[in-house]
């Protein structure tokens, strides 16, 4: 059930979001939903390769044991087995952290996975700099990798509403899905009657036509959140939502582009390969030019911190989507 906690009357678990005083949250969305929905699908597994607590998985091990596997700490053992499973009619959930899936398993989601159609939902934990471990563990460039994999959906949702509504979804999208999951207490930011649709990007608040913010993942809350402060400085800001990376919503995107003389990409990613590179591609692509900036993060390594301290650090906090629109 939602209930609200403000950053003072907590410690924030390893891989939460940064919240923000007074946001309503949920806890464990994911694990959560999935042990409710895998009670009428009896062809749902749940793996993890050692993972379980970071990743939330934890309500499905709970409510359904005979339908777990904990592989260890084996990210090509967990790709293969899930890739398995689904050979003999299982929809296999499988978590880890997302640096993981992508710099160890690589080649197993593409070839063992994706080229075979398998029927295997990745929800790959602690995306970007959510992760306070460092470059090790921080998946900064996972969604320029994973879009070069044929046949493989990628989603990024923004909160705990939209990463319910995934973890359904996933489940009847065919083939093979890659998912940056968000765990522990998760904010709710989208209106009780948004519906996730994959491929489709959402205006989640439209705008005077000035500026306009594409963004993804919690990035895009953030976006909202920017727009409701600029909002007493007269500006009227829009915001679109591309919870979908693969398939990319071009159509959709440039409709919104259209409508606003200057944009701002924003992502937990790097600047290359990710969100604002399908953007500027697409535009470039149907013969648009404006203004545009980009947040998110440079080409390197990042050091450990908490996810506050690195997001300040690195430029992709609050104040700097407050500093980007008040550039325009």
């Amino acid at each position: 059930m939602p209930e609200s906690k403000t950053l003072g009357d907590r410690t924030r678990g390893m891989g939460e979001i940064v919240e923000v005083a007074g946001k309503v949250t949920e806890l464990a969305p994911f694990g959560n939903t999935l042990a409710e929905m895998a009670a009428s699908r009896p062809e749902i597994v749940g793996l993890t390769a050692d993972m379980g607590r970071y990743s939330d998985i934890l309500p499905f091990r709970d409510a359904h044991p005979d339908r777990f596997f904990n592989v260890g700490m084996a990210e090509q053992n967990l790709i293969m087995i899930a890739a398995g499973l689904s050979k003999v009619g299982k929809i296999a959930y499988c978590t880890t952290y997302s640096v993981f899936i992508t710099r160890r398993a690589y080649d197993f989601v593409a070839i063992a996975c994706a080229h075979s159609k398998a029927n295997v939902k990745i929800f790959a934990g602690m995306p970007g700099l959510v992760n306070g471990y460092g470059a090790t563990h921080q998946a900064t460039e996972d969604l320029n990798m994973m879009r070069g994999i044929a046949d493989l959906t990628i989603i990024d949702p923004c909160d705990a509403t939209e990463l319910k509504q995934v973890v359904r979804a996933v489940a009847d999208i065919p083939g093979t899905v890659y998912v940056r999951n968000l765990r522990g207490k998760v904010p709710v930011e989208l209106p009780a009657d948004y519906r996730f649709e994959v491929g489709k990007a959402k205006v989640l608040k439209e705008g005077d036509g000035d500026t306009g913010i594409i963004a993804t993942g919690y990035m895009s809350a953030r976006a909202l959140d920017a727009a409701r402060i600029v909002a007493g400085e007269g500006r009227d800001v829009g915001v679109l939502h591309v919870g979908t990376i693969k398939p990319f919503d071009t159509a959709g995107v440039l409709e919104f582009a259209r409508r606003h003389k200057r944009l701002i990409v924003a992502e937990n990613h790097k600047t290359t390969g990710g969100l604002g590179t399908l953007v500027i591609e697409a535009l470039y692509d149907a013969g648009i030019c404006k203004p545009l900036s980009r947040i998110g993060l440079a080409d390197g390594f990042f050091e450990c911190g908490s996810q506050e301290y690195l997001e300040a650090k690195y430029q992709v906090d609050l104040p700097r989507f407050l500093e980007v629109i008040r550039e325009g």
